[in-house]
């Protein structure tokens, strides 16, 4: 997000406003702003003026899930403001209320024209990115039609219908046409002297497919309250270290945000559940390995989110072989969109199987919540999910024909289908990008946890001992075959990846530290990794860097070739405990938390790579991370599980 955007997010709904509480529809270097709901954009415009123009932020808006702003008339100092704006804007489950109060600063009886001007255009996600690709969509119709209380625009594509309907209390004196398809809502305010007016405007969002009877509440301090309920649930019964209060802090707001990035998803049996998404703006929805690993982040404090996952997660389990969507028997999904592009096909996203490692993370989750939790109903419960799942990734994952985990590049969907997943990720230390099939080093760590942890479920819970020997086996084997093909002697640490002739990727990155978290490394060798990731060229200050720099590859401005990412530290510092490496966990630690307390408490996406001894006053964003994001928010509890309160 950019700095004049502001978000506010409530499950699977969010609003982008500027700083004066507006939204312009016009994309600037970030987001574009609106009022987004399964992947539609249901307010595409929303701009106050008062007596014909736009007031000015006298105090902008600011951090918060509630967005207050005051506004006042342009003017100079010889001439005091005539009117002054409190603006107060919060989302709900498909919905937006905002309230606006204005006082008359004239000692005379004043009259104010005041204006509200909405549209909605309906524009799905991926038609606002900055890539460049344009959609047909024919045979849509749009329609506006005007209510006693305000208006409500409507949008359909063959049997894909949609609407936002927009109310006011009080009644609008008038809803006015512009030339443009957007609507104004006009009121005439008769102001006493030094007197106050007070309006309130609710939007419902109602997305194709959404028959739910939504009752809007009254007020944002309404919304707020209802957010709020849902943080506590979070927070009751964590115990937050005393000894370390900006860690503490940084847990609270994380579970903050986890609350407030709750969508719906269907579970197992049909249940109406609810998983983190992703985050905001971008995917605030259901991805597999990013709601995986957050939940496991959360697992030692909140083990519903986890059950919640794992249920959701096998009831979209692929049954079958699809090349549009990557799926294939067992394959856990990565991404879930409800959008009108994904609904006609023509963005693979509705259910989309391009992710080379979310497979065994499900099984990792699985024995972890197992164990933690002592829940062995669960793990009945999915014992064939967990089998197809283990089958993927013998079978089609590439385990027995190719002795490790593989992806290939899809052309419709993702090049790259591991975490590092952007275009470029998986490179060598001068750049150079692989052809042909790739072996990614983390997803063999995660696969090596999956087997061991399944094996215990087989012979605890399932008890079959045959096939818990078996599924030892396998992890055994492939633990040696990983030290022997991926081990760059010449480095002291790990390939990045191998390409299709097995030939390893040189690039040194942070995914050797996922091979500590996950148990892959001997001894000798994870203590080299570990302590080769806290040298200067990794270890930024705030955190260790996806690519060590100095390689022709790194870009402190990368998306993942030389950027800070909190999640990735997480599991660094979480694999750094694993090894005895206590002390440069905690320096990892301590790096993210000063992080965090340098932007509010809150961890983003990702940040930039510049090293704290040249930018000491605080970390350098990255410029299109998502602002509120699920795996981000539950790192500080992993840190905290790596060395609690240190």
């Amino acid at each position: 997000m950019t700095d004049r955007h502001h978000l506010l997010v409530y499950g699977g709904t969010f609003a982008a406003v500027g700083d004066g509480g507006d939204i312009s529809g016009v994309r600037s270097t970030g987001s574009p702003d609106g009022l987004f709901v399964r992947d539609a954009r249901h307010l595409s415009r929303w701009q106050l003026t008062v007596d014909g123009a736009v007031p000015e932020a006298l105090s902008p808006v600011a951090e918060g899930d509630t967005a207050r702003c005051v506004l006042v008339p342009r003017g100079g100092r010889s001439e005091p403001p005539a009117y002054t704006v409190f603006r107060e804007q919060a989302v709900g489950d498909g919905s937006f209320v905002e309230c606006l109060r204005v006082t008359s600063n004239r000692p005379v009886p004043t009259t104010i024209h005041l204006a509200v001007t909405a549209d909605a255009d309906f524009a799905d996600q991926f038609e606002l990115r900055s890539d460049h690709r344009t959609y047909v969509k024919s045979g849509l119709t749009r329609s506006r039609r005007v209510l006693d209380h305000g208006v409500e625009f409507g949008y359909r594509r063959g049997a894909w219908k949609s609407s936002t309907t927009v109310s006011a209390d009080p009644d609008p004196d008038a809803v006015e046409e512009t030339g443009t398809g957007a609507r104004r809502l006009v009121w005439a305010l008769d102001l006493e002297p030094h007197g106050t007016s007070e309006l309130t405007l609710r939007v419902i969002a109602r997305p194709h497919g959404d028959r739910r009877a939504l009752r809007v509440p009254r007020s944002p301090a309404a919304l707020a309250g209802q957010l709020l309920e849902r943080e506590n649930e979070f927070v009751e019964g964590v115990a937050f270290p005393t000894g370390w209060p900006e860690l503490a802090a940084a847990c609270a707001r994380g579970l903050g945000d986890l609350a407030a990035l709750q969508v719906p998803a269907t579970g197992l049996d049909g249940e109406e559940l609810r998983v983190p998404a992703a985050g905001a703006p971008w995917f605030l929805t259901l991805l597999g390995r990013d709601a995986l690993l957050t939940s496991l982040f959360a697992l030692p404090y909140h083990p519903r989110p986890a059950a919640a996952v794992l249920s959701v997660l096998a009831a979209t389990q692929a049954t079958t072989t699809d090349a549009e969507s990557v799926a294939q028997p067992g394959k856990i999904v990565h991404e879930v969109r409800h959008g009108e592009l994904a609904h006609f096909g023509q963005v693979p996203y509705a259910r989309y199987y391009g992710s080379v490692d979310a497979t065994p993370l499900f099984l990792v989750v699985l024995g972890a919540y197992v164990e933690q939790t002592g829940d062995i109903a669960l793990a009945r419960r999915l014992e064939p999910h967990a089998r197809a799942a283990v089958g993927w990734m013998l079978d089609h994952g590439g385990l027995t024909s190719r002795g490790y985990l593989v992806y290939r590049a899809d052309r419709g969907g993702l090049a790259n289908q591991n975490w590092k997943d952007s275009p470029g990720a998986i490179c060598s230390a001068d750049g150079t990008r692989p052809g042909g099939p790739v072996m990614a080093a983390g997803a063999q760590g995660y696969a090596y946890d999956a087997l061991r942890r399944t094996a215990v479920l087989a012979r605890t819970v399932w008890a079959d001992e045959t096939y818990a020997a078996l599924l030892e086996q396998a992890a055994g084997d492939l633990r040696d075959r990983f030290q022997r093909d991926f081990w760059m002697r010449e480095h002291d640490f790990p390939a990045l990846a191998l390409d299709g002739d097995g030939n390893p990727l040189d690039a040194l990155a942070s995914d050797a530290g996922h091979l500590l978290w996950s148990g892959l490394l001997d001894k000798e060798y994870g203590e080299a990794v570990g302590r080769r990731l806290l040298e200067p060229d990794f270890f930024s200050g705030w955190g260790v860097r996806t690519l060590a720099a100095g390689q022709a590859a790194y870009h402190p401005l990368s998306y993942h070739r030389g950027s800070v990412w909190p999640h990735d530290n997480a599991l660094i510092a979480l694999g750094l405990a694993r090894y005895g490496l206590h002390d440069e966990a905690r320096t990892v630690a301590h790096g993210l938390v000063d992080a965090a307390t340098a932007t509010g408490h809150r961890l983003p996406e990702v940040i930039a790579g510049y090293g704290r001894d040249t930018h000491p006053a605080g970390p350098v964003p990255y410029p299109h991370a998502c602002v509120r994001e699920s795996r981000s928010a539950a790192a500080p509890l992993a840190l905290l599980t790596a060395v609690g309160g240190a």
